[in-house]
Order: structure tokens, then C-alpha cells, then sequence
């Protein structure tokens, strides 16, 4: 496993925006407080979220977008890439697979952070299709396909991006996670990335409510004391 000193690159592949947001945000800025250089891609532009219909036909994919934006700078992110799939219809495929591998040549991270691709029956909100296909894929890409310079070999003649292999791979939302990050001393911070994405999170009742007593629960888990935030992942090694 690695440790918080050999994290120097970390990207961050998650379905919708706001998705690292809910997962991340906290470890995010920890990382980003002590330097470490922090890449986002979104794979959707959350056009199938939020209440406001008017903002249909592209209104809300564009309005989502500048809300990730806006949310990364907070926890000083400012790398946020999309790829421009279609909110709602993701499914594991090999283009997904060769889009997400592109990235991870591109930014050569020790550590990528995305969703668990399992179901999870103990809160059901981590389960979207969406979430669960771009997990798969995107740890399809770290193991095998990023580090196989013959997977996707126009990668590397055409845009000259050589194999890389990620160390560690962060799980958010699966029903059994086994490293919980204090994100007591970040967790405004979290708190007001979240509040970035008013489309999605502004007509929810008591929603600082419910983000602190689920981070507080996460961080009981962990054995922190009263009064403690934290996130939790499974840590898969992949080197």
C-alpha cells in the first residue's frame, strides 16, 4: 500500500459532477494542501440530474459543468476534464475503457480514486448504473490497459501516450471499506464544494444535516473521537 508521501499525482475518475464531491472532497483537499497535484474526470456532464426541466437541451449539462468547476477551486482543484457521455446510458464498453486509459497516460497518477462497479444493499444511493459502469471501467483501465502498452496501441503511436502503471486504486461507496481519511480539519471545505452544485442540493431539506452525520458515522467506524469527520474507500493494490 501506498503511503502519503509516495502520493504525488491522483486522479479522480467518477461518473457525474458532484460525484468526487460526496466521495472526496475532504482527502481532496489534503492532498491539495500538501501539494500533491489533483486531476478530475467526469465522464458525464450530469445533464439527467437536478429538478430544473427548463434547463433541458443542454442547459443543465453546461450549468453542471461550471458547478464542478467552481466545487474543484474550492478544494483547490483546478485539472477537471469531462469526457462527454451521455448522464443516465453509461455501460461498460471498450471506448469508455480506452477514454479513461487515455487520462491516466496523460496525467500518470500514483493513485486513482473512483466508484466500487459493486452493488451496494446497504445504501443504495452509491449504486447508480452510471457509477457502477465507470468503476469497472475505470479499473479495467488501470489493470490491464493503461500498463499494456498493446491495449489501445493508437494511444501510443498516434498521441504518443506511453503505458502506465497506477499503485493503488481508492473505492467509494461499497459496502465494505477499509481506510477512512480524517477530513475533520477539511470538512467545511467539503461541506462548501457541495454547496456548489446548488442545481442538484439546494431544494434538499436539512442536507449539511444529513453530510454531517454521515461523515461523523464514517469516522466513528474509524475509531476517531467525538466531534470527527471522515471519508471512507476500499484500497485495492494494483502494482
Amino acid at each position: 500500500m501506498l503511503s502519503e508521501n509516495e502520493i504525488n499525482r491522483v486522479l479522480v475518475v467518477t461518473a457525474h459532477p458532484d460525484d468526487v464531491d460526496f466521495a472526496a472532497a475532504g482527502s481532496i483537499a489534503r492532498f491539495t494542501d500538501r501539494g500533491v497535484e489533483v486531476t478530475y474526470c467526469v465522464v458525464t456532464d450530469g445533464d439527467a440530474g437536478g429538478i430544473d426541466r427548463e434547463l433541458d437541451n443542454g442547459g443543465m449539462a453546461e450549468l453542471r459543468r461550471t458547478e464542478q468547476t467552481n466545487a474543484a477551486k474550492i478544494v483547490g482543484v483546478a485539472d477537471v476534464r469531462f469526457l462527454g457521455y451521455q448522464d443516465g446510458t453509461v455501460v461498460q464498453s471498450l471506448d469508455l475503457r480506452r477514454d479513461i486509459t487515455r487520462v491516466i497516460r496523460q496525467v500518470r497518477p500514483d493513485l486513482v480514486i473512483t466508484h466500487t462497479p459493486e452493488r451496494n444493499y446497504r445504501f443504495i444511493s452509491p449504486s447508480h448504473p452510471d457509477h457502477r459502469a465507470v468503476g469497472g471501467c475505470t479499473l479495467d483501465a488501470v489493470y490491464p490497459d493503461a500498463r499494456n502498452p498493446y491495449t489501445f496501441p493508437t494511444l501510443l503511436h498516434d498521441e504518443g501516450l506511453a503505458a502506465w502503471t497506477v499503485r493503488e486504486v481508492w473505492l467509494s461507496g461499497g459496502q465494505t471499506p477499509d481506510h477512512h481519511v480524517d477530513i475533520t480539519a477539511t470538512f467545511e471545505r467539503k461541506l462548501s464544494a457541495l454547496h456548489a452544485h446548488a442545481s442538484q442540493i439546494d431544494h434538499v431539506e436539512g442536507f449539511d444535516d444529513f453530510l454531517r452525520t454521515r461523515s461523523s458515522r464514517f469516522a466513528a467506524e474509524a475509531g476517531l473521537g467525538e466531534g470527527s469527520y471522515a471519508e471512507a474507500f476500499q484500497r485495492v493494490p494494483t502494482a
